[in-house]
């Protein structure tokens, strides 16, 4: 996993080394990422649940989304992982250290769903996982682009890309709590 990563970091081609493909698209199960707290992530452990990726950020107008985010982890757990993704590619919303991350989210929002470590989800230094959830030739559904802070990422329970969301849609909306 850590290789793949660090051939798409550095741009070197057939980044796909070590994530492997299904059907000429990547696996979100190969992906690798670290949490917060500095732990590997395995996403293959979320495996029969609908994972909701969200790049997050401590100082932007959408933050108060972290509650709606809280509660959807909470009313939906047995089916669903709510997984924040820090970013500060955007306005430099999110400039603290993962330690001062989690501690905003726990004070401010009751945060407990998973945070990864701090990522570029957008540009040539693109986190995998991003260049997944982005492109068309790699998550086999669309490509889309991340314009801001709380965009949305819904994976079904086989790690197949459903649908993308921008920032205004709330996470406890329609269109996303329909699918679930």
């Amino acid at each position: 996993m850590r290789k793949y990563w660090l051939a798409a970091l550095f741009g070197l081609a057939g980044a796909s080394a070590n994530a492997q493909e299904i059907e000429g698209k990547m696996d979100l199960y190969t992906i690798g990422i670290s949490s917060l707290e500095g732990e590997d992530v395995n996403f293959k452990s979320f495996e029969g649940k609908k994972i909701l990726f969200v790049n997050v950020a401590s100082k932007c107008g959408f933050t108060p989304q972290y509650k709606g985010l809280q509660e959807l982890h909470s009313k939906y757990k047995e089916k669903l992982v709510v997984i924040g993704v820090p970013c500060n590619q955007f306005g430099g919303q999110e400039p603290g250290t993962s330690e001062e991350i989690q501690s905003f989210c726990e004070k401010n929002y009751g945060v407990d769903f998973l945070i990864t470590e701090k990522i570029k989800v957008k540009g040539p230094e693109q986190h995998p996982l991003y260049q997944f959830l982005t492109k068309k030739e790699n998550n086999g559904k669309q490509s889309s682009s991340v314009k801001w802070n709380f965009h949305k990422y819904l994976v079904d329970e086989k790690g197949n890309l459903v649908k993308s969301f921008s920032s205004m849609t709330k996470p406890l909306s329609t269109d996303i709590t329909r699918l679930l």
